[in-house]
């Protein structure tokens, strides 16, 4: 169904750690479908060109700022959403990020504060976030979340080390949550994504330094997503092009 291009009538959906791949690519795909798009990030830095490669799709989009791992401006900002473009509709949540602390650490050599601190970067934000976002669609009847997720939460990924714990808990908080909000009109999923992201920073890098790894294109996700959004009967999606490199 295609809706209407005006801020006071589409839908809305919020990307959350937008960056050039998959956020991007979640913006363009919902807002194909008539989505109002609001694009948020810690910094406005590369918003601007966000906005105007939207635009020669036709699509509307809106920049916010807000660190997005952070619960209090997280709920600050989907409340500047909603006053500016009306109640979201979907959430999708992407920032996870291997910075934290001492960053990976191989399991065998992790300690208790190894794997704490990747849980408190990855699995508490996302908690943040849902409790913030929840609430307006579980009165509403209805709304969606997706969550970006990592291969190690499904799969033994050893390279990831102490991530791997932190992606196990998100994958099945988000699992968790969808049984739990399904029969309330609220759908939710994890796209648990094993491979580099196309366009994405940490690619950019990687190919930079001249590293080699498997890749995924994150337009195909996206319409995966779409698809999942509408169809509202799967809580995962996996996209796996690592396991036949480990």
């Amino acid at each position: 169904m295609k809706l209407s291009m005006t801020s006071t009538s589409s839908k809305v959906i919020a990307i959350l750690g937008a960056g050039p791949g998959l956020g991007m690519s979640m913006a363009r795909r919902f807002g194909r479908e008539g989505f109002a798009v609001a694009l948020v990030s810690r910094t406005d830095a590369r918003h601007a060109a966000y906005v105007a490669e939207l635009a020669t799709g036709g699509v509307e989009s809106h920049s916010f700022t807000a660190d997005v791992t952070d619960a209090e401006q997280v709920r600050d900002v989907l409340t500047r959403i909603a006053a500016d473009l009306g109640e979201v509709d979907t959430v999708y949540y992407g920032p996870a990020s291997a910075s934290f602390g001492s960053g990976i650490v191989p399991l065998p050599e992790a300690d208790a504060a190894a794997v704490r601190a990747p849980l408190e970067a990855v699995l508490l934000p996302a908690v943040g976030l849902v409790a913030a976002a929840l609430p307006p669609m579980l009165r509403r009847g209805d709304g969606a979340l997706f969550f970006g997720g990592g291969l190690s939460g499904l799969r033994p990924v050893p390279m990831l080390g102490n991530l791997a714990p932190a992606s196990a808990a998100l994958r099945m908080y988000v699992l968790t949550l969808a049984a739990a909000v399904r029969e309330q009109g609220v759908y939710a999923a994890t796209l648990t994504i094993g491979g580099l992201i196309e366009r994405g920073d940490i690619h950019r890098m990687l190919s930079e330094q001249g590293a080699s790894l498997p890749t995924l294109d994150p337009d195909q996700i996206a319409d995966t997503a779409w698809r999942m959004y509408v169809a509202r009967d799967e809580a995962e999606a996996v996209f796996d092009v690592l396991t036949p490199a480990l």
